[in-house]
């Protein structure tokens, strides 16, 4: 078998971002499917208009199906790895509908001319490894030739029609539980720069599946749920609050970060911070306020271009201490969509 550590050319030298952090800008996501038509089917139980992690597609009665894509360019120089955080990352979005994965497609852009079979056999055998630890068929998939690599999957899982979790369904008052610690963009950004990172603590929160985190959250009777990834902290959390209508207090303090990651986005020239982190903190401004003594290390950290990151519950606080899990927050009564980090 290849020594899946040992590549020709670094993987992240080949992409013009890293990971969730190449997503189309969220600013600019909204304008273009406004112009969408999203159809009469009433079959259709979630589609694009609240911006919900997938799609959900009523068959019977008692069944429905959830459907989701997700696939980015390179956060780390292993394959395997690299495999492996994007195929935790796809199986998120089913988990977090409150659902359950069944299959999923290979999606492959890549120049095997220039990179070879080897490294490409490492990225599948990664996805492969993750998809087995969460019960999930692979079941084929589809290439592209293309010099930036690319990799993720479409997973298809199911779900009973009255257990889907959406975006929508959060209440005033519930409390907000982050299950995975935040920083891999800063983490995979101060790598490509040649900093010291803690490169293991990230890729560990990445490829862990929030399988049994969503779980948890169905269990305690969480009102809604979403994952957080490229848009950061603020942006999921802002489509979670203007889909149920509310307004949302974070506490700063009390998000939790990748051990290591606050000091290095504390660094004054900012090397740590990536790009999608800037257009993220810059979305922000528009619906989010932060208090005086919120440092700026944490007003990057709420914004960090996340890949394959946690899950963020909204349920009733005596019910929170079944989430694996912080306490970051509590949503609130005001102006939908509208977030005050505290």
């Amino acid at each position: 078998m290849v020594d899946h550590t040992v590549v020709g050319v670094a993987l992240t030298s080949l992409s013009h971002g890293a990971g969730c952090g190449c997503k189309l800008p969220a600013a600019a996501i909204g304008p273009l499917l406004a112009n969408l038509q999203d159809g009469q089917d009433p079959n259709v139980l979630v589609g694009f208009r609240t911006a919900d992690d997938a799609g959900v597609y009523r068959l019977r009665d008692d069944l429905a199906i959830v459907q989701t894509v997700d696939f980015f360019t390179p956060i780390v120089n292993d394959p395997f790895d690299f495999g492996r955080i994007a195929a935790a990352n796809a199986l998120s979005d089913v988990y977090a509908m409150g659902a359950t994965p069944v299959c999923a497609l290979n999606l492959v852009a890549f120049s095997l001319s220039e990179l070879g079979g080897e490294v490409l056999s490492e990225i599948l055998r990664g996805g492969a490894e993750v998809a087995r630890q969460a019960g999930v068929a692979i079941v084929g998939g589809h290439s592209i030739e293309d010099s930036e690599p690319k990799y993720g999957l479409a997973v298809t899982g199911t779900v009973h029609p009255e257990e889907v979790l959406t975006n929508a369904g959060a209440r005033a008052g519930d409390a907000l539980v982050l299950t995975k610690p935040l920083g891999a963009g800063a983490v995979s950004t101060a790598c490509k720069r040649g900093l010291d990172a803690p490169l293991a603590q990230a890729v560990e929160v990445m490829s862990a599946l929030n399988r049994d985190a969503a779980r948890a959250a169905t269990r305690a009777g969480a009102s809604a749920l979403t994952d957080v990834t490229g848009f950061g902290l603020l942006g999921h959390l802002h489509e979670l609050t203007l889909a149920s209508g509310l307004a949302a207090e974070l506490q700063a303090d009390s998000v939790p970060a990748i051990a290591g990651v606050l000091e290095l986005l504390d660094d004054p020239q900012q090397r740590a911070v990536a790009g999608g982190t800037r257009r993220n903190r810059d979305h922000a401004e528009q619906f989010a306020t932060f208090a005086e003594q919120v440092g700026e290390s944490r007003r990057w950290l709420v914004c960090d271009a996340m890949t394959s990151g946690g899950l963020l519950a909204a349920l009733a606080p005596r019910d929170a201490p079944a989430i694996p899990g912080p306490v970051i927050g509590y949503l609130r009564d005001g102006p939908p969509g509208t977030i005050a980090v505290v």
